[in-house]
């Protein structure tokens, strides 16, 4: 496919789009900010940035995957060093709006079970923030302070429990704590949405695609010419929830967005870039910063670019960036995030390895 595209030198403003362009008068639009975040101490890199958040005072938290780093990354870590480059970060740090480092933390310790491969990252609204891996015996949340002091642990690592498992999770992929609930996209494993008591930890309910009982029997493969499975796919791979007390999940293999009242009952589902075959093209989503919630934006990491869509039709308004690692441009955009002021922020996995934020300017 190919990706016409331009930039405007002085602000890089992104107004990338792919052949058969799409864009509405009006629909937001954003440019990159090519110097945020600003350079990290220390001789720290990044591997693979594969969760990313907004706390409720607009600091940016990202969870990167140290263990991505190869060996010509790390040549410092040797005893003796073989290079000046580089260590990697800690696997945990936040950020204010102007890309300056504020705190760094994560990893093995006592009292509860790293993931092996970090994945999600969520900050509560007392602050506190959740943490998921998508490694084959990463079954379990963890729950720190924001300044790494661990608080609790739900499930644990081992052996798969299965989509109707009550307790059980399933290589949780993403999570978000509403109200008294923490909802969990369970996963890279299970099939299904999951709802704890976010005090006790308690299971409370479950559900699969359309609202139905999940199973984890073989699907065939993803096919746009036919009727869609009535099972999500893996990973299932983002729950967001909305001002006016919605679930959207990412069934991210079946291209689409599935919608549901929180008690697990259906509401609809809107389709997304549905030709796209390998990964999928519903990676991660976030609600526009207005009241009413007008657009959802989505991160489609198969074809390494930004959407806009219509919330309330589901209606493709305009696509943005394109495939690449300069500024602006995308290699597996994982995961994002939005800001008060309707900023994004993105983190690429794979080879892109990056967090990146998008301004707001129309």
């Amino acid at each position: 496919m190919k990706h016409p595209y331009s930039l405007i030198a002085a602000g890089l403003l992104v107004t990338v789009f792919n052949s058969n362009p799409v864009h509405a008068d009006g629909v937001p639009e954003f440019k990159v900010d090519p110097f945020w975040p600003k350079p990290l101490p220390e001789n720290w890199m990044l591997g693979q940035v594969s969760g990313i958040a907004v706390d409720k005072d607009d600091r940016i938290w990202i969870v990167h995957r140290p263990g991505t780093l190869v060996d010509d990354e790390k040549g410092a870590l040797a005893n003796p060093p073989t290079t000046q480059c580089c260590k990697p970060a800690p696997p945990v740090l936040q950020f204010d709006a102007q890309g300056n480092l504020l705190k760094s933390w994560g990893g093995k310790g006592a009292g509860y079970d790293w993931p092996e491969s970090e994945h999600g990252i969520h900050v509560d609204r007392q602050g506190n923030v959740w943490l998921a891996g998508n490694g084959a015996k990463d079954h379990q949340i963890l729950e720190f302070t924001q300044d790494g002091k661990f608080l609790r642990q739900l499930g644990k690592p081992g052996a798969a429990s299965g989509s109707n498992a009550p307790g059980g999770l399933g290589r949780p992929a993403h999570m978000i704590v509403e109200g008294d609930e923490l909802f969990v996209a369970d996963g890279y494993g299970n099939r299904r949405v999951v709802v704890f008591d976010v005090k006790t930890l308690a299971y409370k309910r479950h559900w699969g695609a359309y609202g139905e009982k999940p199973h984890d029997d073989k699907l065939a493969p993803y096919d746009p010419h036919t009727a869609l499975p009535r099972s999500f796919g893996n990973p299932v791979h983002c729950v967001r929830s909305s001002n006016d007390g919605l679930l959207y999940v990412c069934d991210r293999a079946n291209d689409r967005i599935q919608v549901f009242e929180k008690s697990g009952k259906f509401v609809k589902e809107l389709r997304v870039e549905p030709e796209t075959l390998q990964n999928g093209s519903v990676w991660d989503l976030v609600l526009s910063e207005d009241r009413a919630q007008r657009y959802i934006f989505v991160a489609d990491g198969a074809n390494n670019q930004m959407l806009v869509v219509e919330r309330e039709s589901g209606k493709l308004l305009s696509r943005f960036s394109r495939p690449g690692r300069m500024a602006g441009e995308l290699k597996w955009v994982h995961n994002m995030a939005i800001d008060s002021k309707g900023n994004l922020y993105t983190a690429e996995v794979g080879t892109g390895r990056r967090a990146q934020k998008f301004l707001r300017v129309q």
